[in-house]
Protein backbone atom coordinates (compact mmCIF):
# COMPACT_ATOMS: atom_id res chain seq x y z
CA UNK A 1 0.00 0.00 0.00
CA UNK A 2 1.74 2.97 -1.57
CA UNK A 3 0.56 6.02 1.58
CA UNK A 4 1.03 9.87 1.22
CA UNK A 5 0.73 11.62 4.46
CA UNK A 6 -0.15 15.17 4.99
CA UNK A 7 0.68 16.88 8.73
CA UNK A 8 3.28 19.54 9.85
CA UNK A 9 3.53 19.73 13.72
CA UNK A 10 4.92 17.51 16.56
CA UNK A 11 1.11 15.63 16.94
CA UNK A 12 1.51 14.18 13.56
CA UNK A 13 5.18 12.57 14.27
CA UNK A 14 4.12 9.63 15.64
CA UNK A 15 0.93 8.89 13.74
CA UNK A 16 3.72 9.21 10.47
CA UNK A 17 6.20 7.17 12.73
CA UNK A 18 4.23 4.54 13.37
CA UNK A 19 3.03 3.84 10.16
CA UNK A 20 7.27 3.87 9.04
CA UNK A 21 7.86 1.61 11.68
CA UNK A 22 5.24 -0.78 11.18
CA UNK A 23 6.71 -1.02 7.16
CA UNK A 24 3.97 0.73 5.46
CA UNK A 25 5.69 2.29 2.40
CA UNK A 26 5.13 5.94 3.12
CA UNK A 27 5.88 7.62 -0.33
CA UNK A 28 6.09 11.29 -0.02
CA UNK A 29 4.96 13.57 2.55
CA UNK A 30 3.30 17.14 2.34
CA UNK A 31 3.79 19.79 5.09
CA UNK A 32 4.27 23.13 5.48
CA UNK A 33 6.54 25.54 4.13
CA UNK A 34 9.57 26.93 6.12
CA UNK A 35 9.08 30.13 8.14
CA UNK A 36 11.24 32.41 9.78
CA UNK A 37 10.95 32.17 13.85
CA UNK A 38 13.41 32.05 16.61
CA UNK A 39 15.39 35.18 18.05
CA UNK A 40 15.07 37.88 15.84
CA UNK A 41 13.10 36.24 13.50
CA UNK A 42 15.93 35.37 11.06
CA UNK A 43 16.10 31.37 11.84
CA UNK A 44 14.42 29.03 9.01
CA UNK A 45 12.24 26.88 11.04
CA UNK A 46 11.49 23.90 9.45
CA UNK A 47 8.15 21.47 10.37
CA UNK A 48 8.76 18.51 12.71
CA UNK A 49 6.81 16.67 9.97
CA UNK A 50 9.46 17.27 7.58
CA UNK A 51 12.51 16.68 9.96
CA UNK A 52 11.34 13.43 10.43
CA UNK A 53 11.00 12.73 6.80
CA UNK A 54 13.82 13.99 6.05
CA UNK A 55 16.05 11.61 8.99
CA UNK A 56 13.89 8.74 7.04
CA UNK A 57 14.46 9.85 3.48
CA UNK A 58 11.08 10.33 2.57
CA UNK A 59 10.54 12.97 0.04
CA UNK A 60 9.09 16.20 0.93
CA UNK A 61 6.40 18.18 -0.63
CA UNK A 62 5.88 21.76 0.64
CA UNK A 63 3.28 23.66 -1.47
CA UNK A 64 2.40 27.55 -1.18
CA UNK A 65 -0.98 26.65 -2.52
CA UNK A 66 -2.67 22.89 -2.60
CA UNK A 67 -4.48 23.75 -6.02
CA UNK A 68 -1.05 24.48 -7.68
CA UNK A 69 -0.86 22.58 -11.27
CA UNK A 70 2.60 21.53 -10.35
CA UNK A 71 2.13 20.41 -7.41
CA UNK A 72 -1.46 18.47 -8.14
CA UNK A 73 0.44 16.79 -10.93
CA UNK A 74 3.23 16.03 -8.96
CA UNK A 75 1.42 14.67 -5.68
CA UNK A 76 -0.52 12.26 -8.93
CA UNK A 77 2.84 11.37 -9.91
CA UNK A 78 3.68 9.27 -6.65
CA UNK A 79 0.09 7.20 -7.28
CA UNK A 80 -0.32 6.93 -3.38
CA UNK A 81 -3.24 4.34 -2.57
CA UNK A 82 -4.43 6.49 0.30
CA UNK A 83 -3.80 9.84 1.91
CA UNK A 84 -3.50 10.19 5.72
CA UNK A 85 -3.89 13.65 6.74
CA UNK A 86 -2.86 14.38 10.79
CA UNK A 87 -2.98 18.46 12.03
CA UNK A 88 -2.84 19.83 8.12
CA UNK A 89 -4.91 22.48 6.82
CA UNK A 90 -7.86 22.00 4.93
CA UNK A 91 -7.53 20.14 1.49
CA UNK A 92 -9.42 21.09 -2.04
CA UNK A 93 -11.28 18.25 -3.42
CA UNK A 94 -8.33 18.00 -6.15
CA UNK A 95 -6.41 16.25 -3.43
CA UNK A 96 -8.87 14.95 -1.18
CA UNK A 97 -10.54 12.89 -4.03
CA UNK A 98 -7.11 11.77 -5.58
CA UNK A 99 -6.00 8.11 -3.90
CA UNK A 100 -8.27 5.27 -4.74
CA UNK A 101 -9.06 4.33 -1.26
CA UNK A 102 -9.77 8.07 -0.20
CA UNK A 103 -8.09 10.18 2.18
CA UNK A 104 -8.45 10.03 5.84
CA UNK A 105 -8.47 12.15 8.91
CA UNK A 106 -7.26 11.95 12.63
CA UNK A 107 -9.29 14.71 14.48
CA UNK A 108 -8.99 15.36 17.79
CA UNK A 109 -12.25 14.74 19.32
CA UNK A 110 -15.15 12.20 19.33
CA UNK A 111 -17.07 13.11 16.30
CA UNK A 112 -19.39 15.10 15.91
CA UNK A 113 -18.74 16.80 18.71
CA UNK A 114 -15.84 19.77 18.28
CA UNK A 115 -15.96 19.71 14.78
CA UNK A 116 -13.50 22.91 14.41
CA UNK A 117 -9.38 23.94 14.38
CA UNK A 118 -9.27 24.02 18.43
CA UNK A 119 -11.33 20.89 19.30
CA UNK A 120 -8.60 19.84 22.79
CA UNK A 121 -9.10 23.49 23.80
CA UNK A 122 -12.97 23.43 23.23
CA UNK A 123 -13.64 20.05 25.07
CA UNK A 124 -11.31 20.98 28.72
CA UNK A 125 -13.01 25.01 28.72
CA UNK A 126 -16.65 23.35 28.50
CA UNK A 127 -15.62 21.30 31.28
CA UNK A 128 -15.97 17.79 29.66
CA UNK A 129 -14.83 14.72 31.51
CA UNK A 130 -14.26 12.58 28.31
CA UNK A 131 -12.61 13.23 24.81
CA UNK A 132 -10.69 11.35 22.61
CA UNK A 133 -9.92 10.78 19.05
CA UNK A 134 -11.24 10.00 15.92
CA UNK A 135 -10.26 8.79 12.44
CA UNK A 136 -12.51 9.63 9.41
CA UNK A 137 -12.91 9.78 5.28
CA UNK A 138 -12.78 12.91 4.21
CA UNK A 139 -15.57 14.54 1.89
CA UNK A 140 -16.49 18.60 1.18
CA UNK A 141 -17.78 19.80 4.34
CA UNK A 142 -15.24 20.19 7.16
CA UNK A 143 -14.99 17.10 9.76
CA UNK A 144 -18.61 15.49 8.54
CA UNK A 145 -17.00 12.61 7.19
CA UNK A 146 -17.83 9.13 7.69
CA UNK A 147 -16.20 7.75 11.24
CA UNK A 148 -14.17 4.74 10.75
CA UNK A 149 -12.33 4.48 14.50
CA UNK A 150 -12.59 6.18 17.90
CA UNK A 151 -10.87 5.74 21.16
CA UNK A 152 -12.66 7.60 23.91
CA UNK A 153 -9.64 9.52 26.62
CA UNK A 154 -10.27 10.68 30.08
CA UNK A 155 -10.17 14.28 31.18
CA UNK A 156 -8.88 15.10 34.39
CA UNK A 157 -9.46 17.88 36.40
CA UNK A 158 -5.84 19.04 36.60
CA UNK A 159 -4.97 18.15 32.48
CA UNK A 160 -4.47 21.51 30.40
CA UNK A 161 -4.54 21.61 26.94
CA UNK A 162 -0.92 20.76 26.43
CA UNK A 163 -1.42 17.62 28.59
CA UNK A 164 -4.39 16.24 26.58
CA UNK A 165 -2.53 17.42 23.59
CA UNK A 166 0.57 14.83 24.71
CA UNK A 167 -2.12 11.91 25.46
CA UNK A 168 -4.00 12.37 22.27
CA UNK A 169 -0.75 12.42 19.80
CA UNK A 170 -0.34 8.67 21.22
CA UNK A 171 -3.76 7.45 20.83
CA UNK A 172 -3.72 9.25 17.82
CA UNK A 173 -1.04 7.07 16.29
CA UNK A 174 -2.49 3.85 17.28
CA UNK A 175 -5.91 4.73 15.67
CA UNK A 176 -3.94 5.81 12.88
CA UNK A 177 -2.34 2.29 12.50
CA UNK A 178 -5.76 0.27 12.50
CA UNK A 179 -7.28 2.44 10.16
CA UNK A 180 -4.76 1.78 7.54
CA UNK A 181 -4.47 -2.24 8.89
CA UNK A 182 -8.40 -2.13 8.29
CA UNK A 183 -8.04 -0.61 5.11
CA UNK A 184 -5.07 -2.93 3.82
CA UNK A 185 -7.26 -6.27 5.11
CA UNK A 186 -10.31 -4.93 3.42
CA UNK A 187 -12.15 -5.04 6.94
CA UNK A 188 -13.09 -1.07 7.44
CA UNK A 189 -16.34 -0.22 8.02
CA UNK A 190 -18.00 3.44 8.07
CA UNK A 191 -20.38 5.51 10.67
CA UNK A 192 -22.46 8.22 9.08
CA UNK A 193 -22.23 11.38 11.56
CA UNK A 194 -25.40 12.49 13.45
CA UNK A 195 -25.09 15.95 12.40
CA UNK A 196 -27.76 17.12 14.94
CA UNK A 197 -25.45 15.94 17.78
CA UNK A 198 -22.61 17.72 16.59
CA UNK A 199 -20.69 20.94 18.49
CA UNK A 200 -18.36 23.70 17.45
CA UNK A 201 -14.67 24.05 18.11
CA UNK A 202 -13.79 27.64 16.85
CA UNK A 203 -10.59 28.64 15.92
CA UNK A 204 -9.68 30.57 19.19
CA UNK A 205 -8.41 34.22 18.99
CA UNK A 206 -6.52 37.00 20.86
CA UNK A 207 -9.49 38.62 22.15
CA UNK A 208 -11.33 35.41 23.19
CA UNK A 209 -8.92 34.66 25.51
CA UNK A 210 -9.49 37.29 28.42
CA UNK A 211 -10.89 35.96 31.60
CA UNK A 212 -13.78 36.79 33.12
CA UNK A 213 -14.41 36.57 36.34
CA UNK A 214 -17.97 37.26 36.62
CA UNK A 215 -18.64 33.56 35.93
CA UNK A 216 -18.28 30.51 38.40
CA UNK A 217 -15.00 29.21 39.52
CA UNK A 218 -15.27 26.51 38.05
CA UNK A 219 -15.76 27.65 34.28
CA UNK A 220 -13.01 30.35 34.74
CA UNK A 221 -10.42 27.20 35.76
CA UNK A 222 -11.54 25.42 32.68
CA UNK A 223 -11.02 28.06 30.79
CA UNK A 224 -7.60 28.45 32.01
CA UNK A 225 -6.05 25.43 31.70
CA UNK A 226 -8.08 24.96 28.31
CA UNK A 227 -6.35 27.41 26.77
CA UNK A 228 -2.56 26.64 28.80
CA UNK A 229 0.34 27.03 27.97
CA UNK A 230 -1.19 28.31 24.15
CA UNK A 231 -2.64 30.67 23.22
CA UNK A 232 -2.88 30.91 26.96
CA UNK A 233 -5.91 33.14 28.71
CA UNK A 234 -5.25 36.82 29.87
CA UNK A 235 -6.49 39.49 32.24
CA UNK A 236 -5.41 42.65 32.81
CA UNK A 237 -3.97 43.46 36.02
CA UNK A 238 -2.98 46.42 37.18
CA UNK A 239 -2.88 47.93 33.90
CA UNK A 240 -0.88 45.63 32.19
CA UNK A 241 -2.10 42.30 30.24
CA UNK A 242 -1.21 39.09 32.02
CA UNK A 243 -0.97 35.72 30.82
CA UNK A 244 -2.20 33.36 33.03
CA UNK A 245 -0.48 30.10 32.69
CA UNK A 246 -1.25 27.77 35.58
CA UNK A 247 -4.27 28.20 38.60
CA UNK A 248 -6.04 26.28 41.33
CA UNK A 249 -9.71 27.01 42.54
CA UNK A 250 -11.65 27.18 45.80
CA UNK A 251 -15.21 27.30 46.61
CA UNK A 252 -16.55 30.11 48.82
CA UNK A 253 -19.24 32.56 50.06
CA UNK A 254 -17.76 35.71 51.38
CA UNK A 255 -18.62 39.77 50.73
CA UNK A 256 -16.10 40.31 47.72
CA UNK A 257 -17.12 41.08 44.72
CA UNK A 258 -16.08 39.16 41.27
CA UNK A 259 -12.79 40.60 40.19
CA UNK A 260 -11.53 41.79 43.66
CA UNK A 261 -7.87 40.58 43.97
CA UNK A 262 -6.71 39.07 47.34
CA UNK A 263 -2.85 39.39 48.03
CA UNK A 264 -1.09 37.42 50.71
CA UNK A 265 1.65 37.69 52.37
CA UNK A 266 3.53 38.18 48.31
CA UNK A 267 2.94 34.72 48.51
CA UNK A 268 -0.36 34.08 46.92
CA UNK A 269 -2.47 36.38 44.71
CA UNK A 270 -6.48 35.52 44.09
CA UNK A 271 -9.56 36.95 42.34
CA UNK A 272 -12.80 36.57 43.08
CA UNK A 273 -14.90 35.13 41.10
CA UNK A 274 -18.78 34.46 41.74
CA UNK A 275 -18.44 31.32 43.82
CA UNK A 276 -14.92 31.35 44.92
CA UNK A 277 -11.60 32.09 44.15
CA UNK A 278 -8.92 31.75 41.43
CA UNK A 279 -5.79 31.15 43.04
CA UNK A 280 -3.00 32.30 40.00
CA UNK A 281 0.34 30.00 40.56
CA UNK A 282 1.80 31.04 37.20
CA UNK A 283 1.89 34.32 35.34
CA UNK A 284 3.38 35.45 32.24
CA UNK A 285 3.37 39.60 32.24
CA UNK A 286 3.76 40.85 28.78
CA UNK A 287 7.22 41.43 27.19
CA UNK A 288 8.96 38.71 30.32
CA UNK A 289 9.43 35.21 31.44
CA UNK A 290 6.95 32.67 33.04
CA UNK A 291 7.50 33.28 36.20
CA UNK A 292 6.06 31.67 39.76
CA UNK A 293 3.50 34.11 41.31
CA UNK A 294 5.64 34.61 44.53
CA UNK A 295 8.55 35.06 42.01
CA UNK A 296 6.37 38.04 40.60
CA UNK A 297 4.54 39.32 43.54
CA UNK A 298 8.48 39.67 45.22
CA UNK A 299 9.51 42.34 42.24
CA UNK A 300 5.45 43.91 41.62
CA UNK A 301 3.72 46.10 43.75
CA UNK A 302 -0.22 45.65 42.86
CA UNK A 303 -2.19 49.46 43.52
CA UNK A 304 -5.51 47.98 41.81
CA UNK A 305 -6.94 45.57 43.83
CA UNK A 306 -10.09 44.58 41.45
CA UNK A 307 -9.99 43.62 37.82
CA UNK A 308 -12.69 45.25 35.55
Amino acid sequence: MRIIFMGTPEFAVPSLDILVSNGYQVVAVVTAQDSYGGRGGKQLIESSVKKYAISKNIPVLQPAKLKDRDFVQTLASYKADVQIVVAFRMLPEVVWNMPPLGTFNLHGSLLPKYRGAAPINHAIIQGETKTGVTSFKLKHEIDTGDIVLQEALAITDDDTAETLHDKMMVLGAEVILRTVQMLESGSIHFQPQVDGEATAAPKIFHHTCRIDFHQPVKKVYNFIRGLSPYPAAWAIIDGSEMKVLKASYEFSSDQHQPGDIISESKKQLKVRCLDGYISIEQIKPAGKRLMHISDFLNGTKISMMHIG
